[in-house]
């Protein structure tokens, strides 16, 4: 980024810019006024809305502050907001104080055609019977609906669709489905990945509100491209362009209607439009509806601010000066508690407490990180890794959620303790692909031979017996699970090792103990399978 001085009448002009910059920052926090004078930092020449969809704030080149009545005895480079959808140029503060109501720009946006029929109705009483519901939906989404009618508006997308993670999710961007559909546009792991949301040990980006929303609206315009109908497009989004599509050439062979209205479809993509269309009316008209919207300011809740340095998760809300609750619904993609300068290069801040982070970081003292990442170099037990890294077990299995008797796998990623006098941050590519893969520990076993009862006995009943499977027994010795075993036949167990002190095999009665203590080392007359049965592996289908 560009930065440069600014000599006593450029910080007069910005001390006028930042007085004017609280007269719009309702919406933001005000736990501290804006800073008069602090570090000034413009995009680089070649920068394009894609590439920084917020105002920056270059932490690097900002200076330690001083007090706000003390006079400058030397220059300080000053802090410039600018528009975040548009980075080349500032903030007009003026204009955004002209727009006013947030919910009236929402409301000119809308320009799809209008549903009216019994879905749509059934929505809107739902809605309009749960008035607490509807305040804290859009109490939660005003953090991020400007940020979203921006970047609708720039792409030239129906205002409609700035409504639909009321939809999705009650713009809760860390809301998680029972399918596993995460953040406030409700990806599934897979659909994610094909936008380029990373899910890793660090970061899910589906969580993530600027990248799951690039993700979104990319993905809806490809939907639109595909069947050029906002409805379709929508019925895709929740269903999957697949199921769609074999819809439409159903009823086209049927000699049916193609559009949304006409389509077999399930339940809830048939609700999805209607259900849409009754916020948009809502939105239109709450008063009709007996309900009130959270007034917004039309202009930006956040701004974006650069991390260069790997930095815990509550030291950068503690410099903010955010709850760490506030800091998080506005950066909810962390895993865990520490924020990789590699992976995640900024941080969303409302305006007031980004300049009060660039102020305070300046003048910390310490280290950034108390975290860092450790790779296993073989599968280990979780004692033996703490063991390994010097911490203990207990605070390694906590921050790590490593399930009980568990193996940690070589190549696995945990997050560590970082040491005092390190230096390093995480490099990049564990920052971005970094894994943790857990095995099962597996008793040492030892392989028996007993004899079947005197009248012969099922499979089924000597698995009984002997505490095991009847298809892992069956396996063991080459039968299936329907057979019987001949009278006094050998049969091969495979059986846990009895712990040194131990009295009795705990998986086997009196008798069967005595007899496995004096029984042959392998069955006559059988070849032993050591390999256990693998579980067939559940598929499931990943849609949206």
């Amino acid at each position: 980024m560009m930065s440069f001085r600014c000599s006593a009448s450029a910080r007069a002009l910005m001390s006028t810019l930042a007085l004017a910059a609280t007269l719009v920052a309702g919406g933001c926090a005000n736990l501290e006024p804006p800073i008069a004078a602090e570090a000034q930092t413009l995009p680089p020449p070649n920068a394009t809305p894609n590439e920084m969809p917020t105002a920056a704030i270059d932490s690097a080149a900002v200076a330690s502050a001083a007090a706000a009545a003390a006079p400058l005895s030397e220059p300080l480079e000053e802090l410039i907001t600018v528009n975040p959808l548009q980075p080349r140029s500032r903030l007009d503060l003026a204009q955004d104080a002209e727009r006013g109501d947030l919910w009236q720009r929402v409301r000119s946006g809308f320009t799809l055609a209008d549903l009216n029929n019994d879905l749509v109705r059934k929505w809107e009483q739902w809605y309009a019977r749960d008035a607490a519901y509807v305040q804290r939906m859009t109490e939660r989404g005003g953090r991020y609906l400007f940020y979203i009618v921006e970047e609708i508006q720039r792409r030239g997308m129906p205002g409609e669709l700035a409504l639909l993670p009321f939809i999705e999710s009650a713009y809760n961007p860390q809301a998680m489905s029972h399918a596993s559909a995460s953040g406030m546009w409700q990806f599934m792991p897979a659909t994610g990945k094909d936008f380029e949301l990373h899910q890793n040990l660090f970061r899910d980006d589906r969580r993530d509100v600027l990248a799951s929303t690039r993700a979104a609206l990319d993905y809806l315009q490809r939907l639109h491209g595909m069947f050029n109908d906002w409805s379709l497009a929508l019925a895709a989004y929740n269903w999957g362009q697949g199921n769609v599509m074999r819809a439409i050439e159903r009823n086209r062979r049927e000699g049916l209607a193609t559009d949304y209205q006409s389509l077999r479809m399930p339940q809830e993509t048939r609700d999805y439009v209607p259900k849409l269309q009754a916020v948009e009316n809502i939105v239109m008209r709450p008063d009709a509806f007996a309900l009130s919207l959270q007034p917004l300011e039309n202009h930006p809740f956040f701004l974006s601010v650069s991390i260069e340095r790997d930095i815990d998760v509550a030291l950068a809300a503690a410099l903010s000066g955010l709850p760490l609750e506030d800091f998080k619904h506005l950066n909810p993609q962390m895993n865990k508690p520490v924020i990789l300068a590699a992976g995640t290069p900024q941080v969303l801040l409302p305006y007031d407490n980004a300049n009060r982070f660039v102020r305070e970081l300046g003048k910390h003292r310490g280290a950034l990180a108390s975290w860092t990442a450790w790779v296993a170099p073989r599968t280990l037990k979780p004692a033996d890794a703490a063991r390994l890294i010097g911490i203990d077990e207990d605070q390694l299995r906590e921050v790590n959620r490593i399930p009980p008797r568990m193996l940690v796998k070589q190549g696995s990623t945990l997050v560590v303790p970082r040491g005092a006098h390190a230096t390093s941050d995480v490099a990049e590519h564990i920052a971005n692909y970094a894994m943790t893969a857990f095995a099962p520990e597996t008793k040492p076993l030892r392989r028996v031979s007993v004899k079947a009862g005197a009248r012969g006995e099922s499979v089924a009943a000597m698995a009984q017996r002997y505490r095991v499977s009847a298809a892992q027994l069956a396996l063991w010795n080459e039968v299936s699970v329907k057979d019987r075993f001949k009278a006094s036949e050998s049969v091969m167990l495979l059986l846990p090792m009895a712990r040194p002190g131990a009295g009795r095999a705990a998986a086997t009665p009196d008798k069967e103990t005595k007899a496995a203590k004096g029984a042959k080392a392998t069955p006559a007359g059988r070849s032993f399978n050591k390999a256990a049965p693998r579980k067939r592996a559940s598929s499931q289908s990943a849609p949206r």
